[in-house]
């Protein structure tokens, strides 16, 4: 048997983001991305430097995103990725093995989706190995009690799924899922500007446009920037620059922010009667990395008509919870899964 050391491991394994914590730090913050040499497989990068090769690669490197939906696609690339970034943060403790891993997993991932997370972990030695619904763990990392009987919101817009939920005594009364968030809002730029400008624009270029100038409301306080948009003329086959400024990119993301308030107000309509009471006076908690786009707290809370709260930190409210659940594995037990 091996020597097992305490060494607790947290893991938000995010669309576009993985995060890796412990009972009270961030260990590793970089994107779900690896490169894989084409010719043997072997790994040339992970996290930030694969990033920064994705979409500029030649033949011979092979870069892959392993995660689509907010859970596993390329079960063999997420594996490896998992492996390279834990050993980054955990080499000198590998061989040691660990007391306690959890890892976050969205709530509305199916049973053979959730295997394919178990069997990533097991590859790392550890006495006790737990899943987290993601929701509950953000509501945790925002600072909810979750075992209170109280009703609370809370809405998780990430890299590639919406979660809504409604919780009350530790466990969700209603929850609705859609496939509309960060990802799709990026693939809502590109064929804007393919149909607009007959521009092609590659995927991070449209991310960054979202990150730099993106916004909820064609309204805003704080304006930002204007942004300059290299891309590939359609028609011409050259580069060709256009500048667009936030209202552009407003109109661009209305159709997918439309679909978030829909079903937050669809959520509403099905929730309990009392439930409902406990959010109108508590209000809808707002988090996940697409939370941060500007606008979209105000937007939110004028449509819906409900008090809405925006995470200080939404990237990190799922991990925040997690590592919480890795100091209290007793209080936190009745959401814990194997």
């Amino acid at each position: 048997m091996l020597p097992f050391s305490r060494n607790n491991l947290a893991i938000d394994l995010g669309n576009n983001n993985t995060l890796l914590t412990d009972e009270s730090r961030v260990l590793f913050s970089q994107p779900s991305f690896i490169v894989f040499d084409a010719e043997n497989q072997s790994v040339k990068a992970v996290g930030n430097e694969a990033f920064t090769i994705f979409e500029k690669n030649h033949n011979q490197l092979k870069p892959v995103k392993p995660l689509q939906w907010g859970v596993i696609a390329d079960y063999n690339s997420a594996s490896v990725m998992v492996n390279k970034m834990v050993r980054q943060v955990h080499a000198h403790k590998w061989f040691n093995g660990f007391d306690h891993i959890i890892s976050g997993i969205p709530y509305y991932a199916t049973e053979v989706e959730r295997r394919a997370l178990r069997d990533l972990l097991d590859q790392f030695p550890a006495r006790r190995k737990h899943l987290f619904f993601e929701p509950l763990a953000a509501a945790v990392g925002i600072g909810l009690n979750i075992s209170e009987p109280d009703g609370k919101m809370v809405v998780d817009i990430g890299g590639g799924i919406t979660e809504i939920v409604i919780i009350s005594l530790s466990g969700v009364a209603v929850f609705r899922s859609l496939k509309v968030a960060g990802d799709a809002m990026t693939t809502e730029i590109q064929d804007w500007f393919r149909r607009n400008y007959n521009l092609v624009i590659g995927w991070k270029t449209a991310e960054q446009i979202k990150i730099q100038t993106g916004a909820a409301l064609p309204l805003l306080s704080e304006k930002p920037a204007p942004i300059r948009v290299t891309g590939k003329d359609v028609v011409e086959g050259v580069p060709t620059v256009r500048e667009v400024n936030y209202t552009d990119v407003a109109a661009m993301l209305n159709k997918s922010i439309g679909s978030i308030e829909e079903s937050i107000i669809q959520t509403l309509e099905v929730c309990p009667p009392e439930l409902a009471a406990d959010i109108y006076q508590n209000g809808i908690y707002l988090t996940g990395g697409t939370a941060l786009l500007r606008g979209l707290k105000e937007r939110l809370q004028k449509n819906i008509q409900v008090p809405v709260h925006l995470d200080t930190e939404p990237l990190l409210s799922v991990g925040k919870g997690i590592s919480r659940a890795l100091r209290e594995p007793e209080k936190f037990k009745p959401v814990l899964f194997d």
